[in-house]
């Protein structure tokens, strides 16, 4: 069974806000007081955070959907659902976010960065939140959010400062195990490393980890053995320890080929070029070891490589490797000070920007998008009557009626909001604010009257009497001086 794990996929739902809830109050003697509905409770997030107790993502490898609680409803007597707890999902530290189209997210280094993979719907607004001075008593309440789904990509590379490299067998593990305190699993035989493996190593004052990773062979770049899949995990490194078998028994095989064609695979892989590269003979604790170090080792320092020849068993050489990979920590450490701090940039919306766009389709449907709108469309209850009205007004006060009519769309056009599941598809009935009065014929802006036109023409004559004329018809009553009223008189005098 698998123990490492360095990539998987997850699957984030968060939770569903809870609904708003429509109350009334009662009380004796008061049996309508007025609405008292509560909001409904936040659904809860999903949240990755950077555990240092965890190093492999093995627990999403085995459970790769996770899902946070939802929301409870509102309450009457003005009291809000309780909230959904949020779901913090510990990861290693170097995880790298990528979304289902390879887009990076998020790179999560240090213990305690927190990154939020799928987001808690928000609770719908209960009728007391919905009530105002036009609407006294709401008769109904929005519903909550539902919670959102991604799916993300995790991959792991390690926050080491020292990569070590080479082919099967050159006596990395060993390496690493004499340096630091960590144990990886050392045998005679290639591909003991599956795993890559960190060790703390402290050289004078500088601290630093080291990274033992799985042992390259040529075609790694196509696949070929392990060394492909942990390539990743020198990424972050500051520099390159080639640790090169100088006392191995292939015939075909010296350090300075074994050298060529690790580096062929790192070009091959890319990203690495800038890394500083140093080299480790291994094994001069053996005869034939020491005779091929001293052999190769002027030819590899006219390459321009610094080389030191070790042992991992006898641990001959090993102080002067490890301070010379603590002089490129300190250089790069000291580097990183005097950098430029990498700029956040920040692009607010936009003050003219609308929120929503409204597009024309070839079949003769319109096509509503927008965060804004697509959310009052999820909190309407479209079983209730006053609840589709005032997503109606909200979309009027919006402006997308005045867009929907200025892009062509006539009374009965097909309007769609949304997508997928939560798409909405309703036939258009403009109203006055939407230019109605273009469509119907007859009907006129608020604010505006048609009739001041002089053009305009009642359809039936109305006759307009003078003071003279209405005062014969009209008399007041004063039988009863206390209410005074008008009272009508035909032309006889009777009333």
């Amino acid at each position: 069974m698998a123990t490492f794990v360095d990539r998987v996929t997850l699957y984030a739902t968060a939770g569903k806000g809870g609904d708003g809830c429509v109350s009334v109050k009662r009380e004796k003697f008061k049996p309508l007081g007025g609405p008292d509905g509560g909001n409904g409770g936040r659904g809860g997030d999903v949240i990755l955070v950077v555990d240092p107790n965890v190093t492999t993502l093995l627990d999403f490898h085995h459970s790769p959907h996770r899902k946070a609680t939802s929301g409870h409803q509102g309450y009457g007597d003005r009291k809000d659902g309780v909230f959904g707890e949020d779901l913090i999902l510990g990861v290693p530290n170097g995880t790298v976010i990528y979304d289902t189209q390879g887009v990076l997210l998020a790179d999560l280094v240090g213990i305690g960065t927190t990154f939020i993979a799928a987001q808690g719907g928000h609770g719908g607004l209960g009728n007391l939140a919905l009530s105002s001075s036009k609407r006294r008593a709401p008769g109904f309440a929005l519903l909550g959010e539902p919670g959102e789904e991604r799916t993300l990509q995790l991959e792991l590379k390690s926050v080491a400062d020292i990569a070590l490299v080479g082919f099967p067998s050159a006596g990395k593990s060993s390496l690493i195990a004499s340096i630091s305190a960590a144990r990886p699993k050392i045998a005679d035989y290639p591909f003991t490393t599956l795993v890559p493996n960190l060790g703390v190593v402290q050289a004078g004052d500088t601290r630093f980890t080291v990274a033992d990773v799985p042992g390259l062979i040529p075609g790694a770049s196509q696949g070929k053995g392990l060394g492909l899949e942990f390539l990743r995990h020198v990424e972050r490194c500051v520099a390159l320890v080639h640790v090169l078998d100088c006392g191995t028994l292939e015939t075909d095989r010296n350090p300075i080929i074994d050298l060529e064609v690790i580096e062929n695979e790192l070009a091959i892989y890319g990203g690495l070029e800038d890394r500083t590269r140093i080299v480790a003979l291994n094994k001069i604790d053996l005869p034939d070891g020491k005779a091929m170090s001293d052999m190769v080792a002027q030819t590899l320092r006219d390459k321009g490589y610094d080389v030191y020849p070790v042992s991992a068993a006898s641990r001959e050489g090993l102080t002067e490797l490890t301070y010379a990979m603590a002089r490129l920590i300190q250089k790069a450490r000291l580097e990183a000070k005097t950098e430029e701090r990498t700029r956040i940039i920040l692009r607010p919306t936009p003050v003219d920007d609308s929120g929503f766009t409204v597009k024309a389709n070839a079949d003769g449907s319109f096509t509503v998008r927008g965060n804004k709108v697509l959310r009052w469309v999820r909190q309407t209850n479209f079983k209730n009557a006053e609840a589709i009205g005032y997503l109606a007004d909200r979309l009027a006060q919006l402006g997308v009626e005045k867009e929907l009519y200025k892009q062509g769309a006539v009374a009965g056009s097909e309007v769609r909001i949304g997508s997928g599941e939560n798409e909405v598809v309703f036939d258009w009935e403009p109203t006055i604010e939407a230019g109605a009065e273009q469509l119907a014929g007859h009907l006129h802006r608020r604010g505006e009257d048609s009739r001041l036109d002089s053009t305009w023409k009642p359809e039936r004559e109305i006759n307009v009497l003078s003071d003279d004329e209405i005062a014969s018809q009209w008399e007041y009553n004063v039988s009863d001086p206390h209410s005074p009223k008008l009272v009508e008189v035909d032309e006889e005098g009777e009333q």
